[in-house]
């Protein structure tokens, strides 16, 4: 193979895998959210359910979920003050209405600017989305409810919400 083959094949090779991680992305449109990589939201909320995405909710849902954290749905999820301003800190940076606005601003479509829902559960988007999941369904024992997200979209830890 002639020496000027080898290097025009290996970039055809590397645009081709950067076009399909990007069209990955893409095909999951309304439905792809950017994980969670900040080491102490992983490790504190992920010890408990998914780390939701930050961008799935506006920065004031943040602001007031960080801020009663002894009242988390039912449970005293109550963290030290530094680890608590970490976390708040990358969630609003990282908030629909903030830093993830490219992607938060789908599911967030129908919240006014001066609400702070506390369930993603309860957006306009999602419920619209899951219309046609039977009650019987949230209720099943692998499921749970409505908050398991990845008992349905299993790469919903990747950021994948789409129908699996």
């Amino acid at each position: 193979m002639p020496a000027m083959i080898r290097p025009l094949l290996l970039g055809l090779a590397a645009l081709g895998i950067s076009a399909l991680l990007y069209s990955r992305a893409q095909a999951g449109g309304d439905h792809y959210f950017p994980p969670v990589k900040h080491a102490q939201t992983l490790a504190e909320c992920g010890s408990c359910h998914l780390a939701f995405p930050a961008s799935m909710l506006p920065a004031a849902s943040w602001e007031k979920m960080m801020a009663n954290l002894d009242q988390h749905f039912g449970d005293d999820a109550s963290l030290d003050p530094q680890t608590t301003a970490a976390i708040t800190r990358y969630l609003v940076d990282n908030a629909g209405d903030r830093g993830g606005r490219s992607y938060g601003r789908k599911l967030l479509r129908g919240v006014a600017a001066d609400e702070a829902p506390q369930r993603i559960t309860t957006l306009p988007k999602w419920v619209k989305e899951h219309r046609e999941v039977p009650k019987s369904d949230w209720k099943k024992k692998d499921v749970g409810s409505k908050a398991n997200c990845a008992a349905c979209h299993k790469e919903a830890e990747q950021g994948y919400f789409e129908e699996d």
